[in-house]
């Protein structure tokens, strides 16, 4: 079964030959190539070849088109609050925020994703991939969500004072957020993703009355503009975090994937999402992945599907460390190889 079926086949509830897996691996990708990070940030054939790797080397379900959350800032404003680090990549330094003088918003554009720069660059890997893969493999392409871009221009402890202080300015940089999410999304699908990856860390910062008021209906006019551009493209949310106080709003949103971080209670997030939500991932990052074993890495995706049920696809609630063990790594596919989506296996 090709890997993009299985996925496809996982989110309607059809047979399937077995679990899919699609950790989120950059980091690690780029170091077990051999490759510093930063120029896996920098050139779409080197992040493309890392990721065709994970495929190769791994038997992953996808390649993830994700590196850092500088692409859209560059191209918005240039690179003044960028810090770069030789195995890190990118990272906004606050004290340098684009949007110091909020006023400064009235002079951004939103980019055009086709030209050179940051944004073009991931273009380019997608359609990388899409020469080698044929659309057998699951091509992941990624947008920053709204209140994520949102904090990387304005900076994060300032966006979360201007939630209380300024919600009409919130709204405004909202605005100018998802448009830039939304023609983003669709230059990657053009060049070949199957599939548009939507990240908001910053979302699991805030209460569910800010998140309703100042986040969710942005997050859906994303989605949903995508969704109806795109009718067969497969949408998945990450949120980093402990989202346990927005999953009953989240349920809300037409996404066919929720990627979950290990923090988020599995069992009442299943609850809350309804049965036939796909969930992702939530195997921990640290203490299974990092610093366990095999049997641990295995006895930790059996746990979550055993709560997830049949929509489930193996994963780690976040960013694989580059420090994993590699046979910590093979042993998440291992089990998603060995089990189908149901029945359920025996609990240990």
């Amino acid at each position: 079964m090709r890997p993009i079926d299985r996925v496809r086949a996982v989110i309607k509830g059809e047979p399937v030959d077995h679990l899919p897996a699609q950790p989120m691996v950059m980091m690690f990708a780029a170091r077990y190539a051999g490759i510093p990070y930063i120029d896996y940030t920098r050139d779409a054939k080197i992040m493309a070849e890392c990721q065709l790797r994970m495929v190769r080397d791994f038997g992953i379900d996808c390649v993830l088109m994700c590196s850092d959350p500088a692409r859209e800032v560059i191209d918005i404003a240039g690179e003044d609050s960028v810090k770069w680090f030789p195995d890190q990549g990118p990272v906004i330094n606050e004290e340098r925020a684009a949007l110091l003088d909020k006023a400064r918003l009235k002079e951004f554009a939103v980019p055009d994703p086709h030209r050179e720069g940051r944004m073009h660059d991931r273009i380019r890997a997608v359609e990388i991939c899409r020469r080698e893969l044929g659309g057998e493999t699951s091509i992941v392409g990624w947008v920053e969500g709204p209140l994520a871009l949102a904090q990387e221009l304005r900076g994060l402890n300032r966006l979360m004072m201007d939630v209380l202080d300024d919600p009409s300015f919130v709204r405004d940089l909202m605005d100018f957020t998802s448009e830039v999410a939304i023609v983003y999304a669709a230059a990657q699908i053009e060049a070949g993703a199957d599939t548009i990856g939507m990240s908001d860390a910053a979302a699991s910062m805030i209460g569910p009355r800010h998140y309703r008021d100042l986040v969710l209906p942005w997050q859906r006019r994303i989605l949903q503009s995508v969704r109806e551009t795109n009718p067969d493209v497969i949408l998945r949310q990450h949120m980093c975090g402990n989202v346990d106080a927005l999953v009953p709003q989240m349920a809300t949103l037409p996404v066919d994937i929720s990627e979950l971080d290990f923090p988020t209670n599995l069992a009442a997030a299943r609850a809350g999402l309804g049965p036939d939500r796909v969930i992702l991932g939530n195997v921990s990052t640290i203490t299974d992945m990092l610093e366990g074993t095999p049997e641990r890495v295995e006895a930790a995706a059996r746990k979550c599907h055993e709560i997830c049920g049949p929509y489930h696809i193996v994963g780690a609630g976040c960013e694989v460390s580059p420090l994993t063990p590699p046979e910590n790594l093979r042993a998440m596919v291992r089990y998603a190889v060995e089990h189908q989506p149901g029945p359920m296996p025996a609990p240990h």
